[in-house]
């Protein structure tokens, strides 16, 4: 279970977040959607022990960081080594023991390669396939099916359900709202730094036509377009 109470972070004057609070048990995919801007970045790195912030995250362990595995929306990887080496490490981090990388190379990417000169895309598929040999308990993924093929994106889908059998906690951004419909139990909607709106299954329709309706707006209007 992961525990948020109160959640605030601000830069100097300007409040990113403000007083969030959710449960999240074990075995439950949760998406948090909203605008660019709306904060879901920053909640995702304050869950991860990333940014200093006010209130508490609280789980079954003593230092939630350890168990996370984090996806963000530019993964940084180390230059002059390759991405085997970059697996390597990111399993010595956590001492799993794994060297059967090219077995477990589920997006056939190109491990002997340094990772420094990898697409974003395929910075991205590193970066989830090394988290997930990690074995980690808790999973973020901030926007995961941006910059992807289908294919990988097809993958990334069956893995998150895959991690939800597996009785792990997962959240995720996106703004392709049809994959937060198909991988995720409750959808959340950010603005300015609150939680708007939060529905199960039977409201994500609702949600979605929120979110086109706070988009949109009078916007197209303005252009006069004839």
């Amino acid at each position: 279970m992961i525990l948020i109470r109160n959640l605030s972070k601000g830069y100097g004057a300007k409040r990113v977040l403000k007083d969030i609070n959710f449960t999240f048990n074990r075995g439950e995919v949760h998406g948090i959607v909203g605008n660019n801007g709306a904060g879901k970045s920053t909640f995702f790195k304050c869950i991860a022990g990333i940014e200093n912030f006010e209130g508490s995250v609280e789980s079954e362990f003593n230092s939630i960081k350890d168990h996370m595995g984090f996806l963000s929306t530019d993964p940084y990887l180390f230059s002059k080594i390759t991405a085997e080496d970059t697996l390597r490490l990111l399993c010595h981090a956590r001492k799993v023991n794994e060297t059967n990388f090219s077995g477990k190379n589920i997006f056939d990417l190109p491990l002997q390669e340094y990772a420094v000169n990898y697409s974003t895309g395929m910075r991205k598929k590193l970066t989830i396939t090394g988290i997930l040999l990690q074995k980690n308990d808790y999973f973020i993924f901030d926007e995961p099916f941006n910059g992807l093929d289908l294919q990988s994106n097809i993958i990334v889908t069956g893995v998150i359900h895959r991690l939800k059998d597996l009785n792990k906690i997962v959240l995720i951004s996106s703004h392709i709202f049809s994959t937060l419909k198909d991988c995720c139990d409750e959808i959340h909607l950010l603005d300015n730094g609150s939680v708007l709106k939060s529905v199960g299954k039977a409201g994500f329709d609702a949600v979605e036509q929120g979110m086109k309706e706070l988009t949109l707006g009078d916007r197209i209007a303005m252009l006069g377009l004839e």
